[in-house]
């Protein structure tokens, strides 16, 4: 099996049975030797640099019913709120005063914030922090709005293609969504000049070793900046609430071999694994990450945001706790620091 990490590390791809051996076979030892390789990959482009991004979750309204999502639309006990843009710029001043320059938009697909108010919310923060980078997370779009975002001065835009199957696709979305649109969607976006990032969930209801050796080559094909990748995690009110959790070990080994297929990638440990294990996010650095996303959302909306159960919302991967973060990180032998933290092309 070390042969196929080999391989993987000089020619920067495999084959689909390749990738679903690396993924059914994997073990202890292997991960060990992925890992290893995932850092030497990462050390030649970022150092033990890990970079911050300040995470607003501005909207829990979504127009989608998508059957794994907490904020769904079907969720009729989810107390909904949408944070004004003064909200928003006090979230943006808190997290610049902390050392944040990348504050990320996520919200649900919410028709009550129009492309214009999401092109003047770009421009005023661009205006008062011209040295930091904006990412936005919101969903499909069509084309002319991601050009008028980018045109406001969003750098990045994260959008999760969630699974490369089309099968697959179906039975985690309502029949109004559809894989082709998704994958246009993140086609325009890298196209328009986006630092552009896509990502699944590990251990999705139906997901096999097949779809996600489709995933691993849409990716190596699609050649993001960002990839976000973290554990499913069933949320109560949702079609998926009996279903069996992802694995945060096929995750980190995931997350390794996605480093050395890409090695200038920009890769989170996410919330998902840090809700998973308590040192899930160190794991995931020691695995190949380089990100970590604290939340600057006010105290009084996190628990409102709940894509999944258990979702960790004032503890360690909040911005009010960025000096534990920084010890831990220390500790591990990384470095958090104060930039924009951009893609470096090869």
């Amino acid at each position: 099996m070390r042969e196929l990490v080999d391989k993987l590390q000089e020619e920067r791809r495999l084959e689909k049975q390749e990738w679903i051996c690396l993924i059914q076979d994997r073990n202890e030892s292997l991960d060990e030797y992925i890992f290893e390789k995932a850092r030497s990959e990462r050390e030649l482009y970022y150092g033990n640099k890990v970079y911050i991004r300040g995470l607003i979750e501005f909207t829990n309204y979504c127009k989608n019913d998508c059957y794994y999502c907490g904020i769904r639309r079907s969720n009729k006990k989810l107390e909904r709120y949408r944070l004004t843009e003064s909200q928003i710029l006090d979230c943006c001043d808190i997290g610049y005063e902390l050392g944040f320059r990348t504050f990320v938009l996520q919200g649900g697909e919410d028709g009550g914030y129009t492309d214009e108010k999401i092109v003047h919310l770009v421009q005023s923060m661009k205006a008062l922090y011209p040295d930091c980078a904006v990412t936005l997370s919101i969903g499909e779009k069509k084309k002319e709005s991601y050009e008028a975002f980018f045109q406001a001065g969003a750098d990045r835009y994260l959008l999760r293609h969630e699974t490369a199957n089309a099968n697959h696709y179906r039975k985690l979305h309502p029949e109004e969504l559809t894989l082709e649109n998704r994958i246009q969607c993140l086609m325009n976006l890298k196209e328009i000049g986006y630092q552009t990032g896509c990502g699944f969930m590990v251990g999705s209801p139906y997901q096999t070793a097949d779809t996600l050796a489709e995933d691993m080559m849409f990716i190596q094909n699609f050649q993001p900046h960002m990839v976000g990748i973290g554990p499913f995690i069933p949320h109560h009110q949702t079609p998926f609430a009996d279903m069996e959790g992802g694995s945060v070990e096929l995750t980190l080994t995931l997350l390794g071999l996605l480093r050395i297929m890409i090695p200038n990638l920009l890769l989170p440990a996410t919330t998902a694994l840090g809700t998973l294990h308590p040192r899930g996010r160190e794991r995931g650095m020691a695995a190949g990450a380089n990100v970590v996303m604290p939340n600057l959302s006010p105290i009084d909306v996190r628990e409102k945001y709940l894509l999944y159960d258990n979702k960790i919302c004032t503890g360690d991967e909040a911005a009010e706790s960025l000096q534990h973060l920084k010890q831990t990180m220390k500790d591990a032998g990384y470095e958090v620091v104060t930039s924009r933290g951009d893609f470096i092309h090869k």
